[in-house]
């Protein structure tokens, strides 16, 4: 008994084709549509691929272009064979080469399913390799004189201005590494030799923050320097007084930007994905309503479609059987070598 047999006549064959026709030139508009997403998505992680740890991030941008560009492929050959199928004289050309389309089909539906997926699981390890990215960047904010470094401060600066962030979890990240350079100290100053001396690593550390961490909302002039020295500023107190710096780290304000990037572009992909089962069952329909008419010689007769010829038991049934089929003709060949080889 096939699974889900619809009945056919001409008039149904001919409006069912029409309609994965359109179908399929819309899915290729998908396909399009899933490569741009990839595209887009590849640009805004390589514009901070400086504080990303690894590059794993660029996995699922590389996923996504390969699916559209498949995407694109499949559904033009599959909108052509629906147009073909209006006529049976050019169909039968097809015909040979549609069993395994269509089981590729199948399967690449399958890996648009896994790579909607992926969209949604991939936050987890960016959470990571923002932490890390982040943290040996602002240790090199201040090597602007470093090849391969010098870029660095500007491109945290950007950062924490566009997504209104100050350091890595917290602002006061910024107090535990030096993020001022040699160059712009006064050796000779006792405060300078004060905080160097007073640190195990030699290192100028102050409580204060880059002028990018500032909140330009704020109606009192930035406080950027001495932030804990209530005395060094006029009616201010650090424990009460609201700080006019961002408070929120740049890692989760970068974990929410390409998270909810992720989240939409994943969503986007399941909807193409359902889209592309609907016309892959559309084209298995126009396959076996053709192969089953009445009378062949009459593209008008009566026919049968389905999408497995068997019920779903029975065509599993077969799929084993066949894979057993297959393991023991392999093992038959290896002896028969084996014999070969001895005599």
């Amino acid at each position: 008994m096939a699974l889900m047999l619809v009945k056919f006549d001409m008039k149904k064959r001919v409006k069912l084709a029409q309609t994965i026709w359109f179908l399929y030139w819309f899915a290729v508009m998908a396909g399009v549509l899933v490569f741009s997403m990839g595209l887009f998505f590849k640009i805004e992680l390589r514009k901070r691929s400086e504080l990303m740890d690894n590059n794993e991030s660029h996995l699922l941008p590389n996923v996504l272009i390969l699916m559209g560009l498949i995407a694109c492929g499949v559904n033009a050959f599959g909108g052509k064979v629906c147009y073909d199928s209006l006529d049976p004289s050019k169909f039968i050309k097809w015909k040979p080469m549609l069993k395994p389309f269509l089981m590729f089909c199948v399967g690449f539906n399958g890996l648009l399913f896994v790579t909607a997926l992926l969209c949604f699981v991939m936050r987890i390890p960016l959470q990571y390799t923002l932490a890390e990215g982040l943290k040996n960047g602002m240790k090199f904010y201040k090597d602007t004189d470093t090849p391969g470094r010098c870029y660095m401060k500007r491109t945290l600066d950007l950062m924490q201005m566009e997504f209104r962030c100050c350091g890595n979890d917290y602002y006061r990240d910024w107090f535990e590494i030096q993020w001022v350079s040699n160059r712009y100290l006064d050796f000779s100053a006792k405060e300078v030799k004060d905080r160097i001396g007073s640190n195990v690593d030699g290192q100028y550390l102050m409580d204060g923050v880059p002028f990018s961490c500032c909140n330009p909302s704020s109606p009192r002039p930035c406080i950027q320097g001495q932030m804990t020295n209530n005395t060094a500023h006029y009616s201010y107190d650090h424990y009460t007084e609201e700080l006019n710096v961002w408070k929120r780290g740049c890692r989760e304000a970068m974990v929410s930007y390409y998270g909810g990037l992720m989240n939409t572009i994943g969503a986007l992909v399941l909807l193409v994905t359902m889209l592309e089962i609907a016309v892959t069952i559309g084209l298995q329909y126009i396959n076996s309503s053709l192969s089953s008419l009445v009378n062949p010689e009459d593209p008008e007769s009566e026919s049968e479609g389905w999408i497995l010829e068997k019920t779903v038991g029975e065509t599993f049934t077969d799929i084993m059987a066949n894979m057993k089929a297959m393991s023991k003709g392999g093992k038959v060949e290896e002896a028969e070598a084996g014999v070969a080889t001895v005599s």
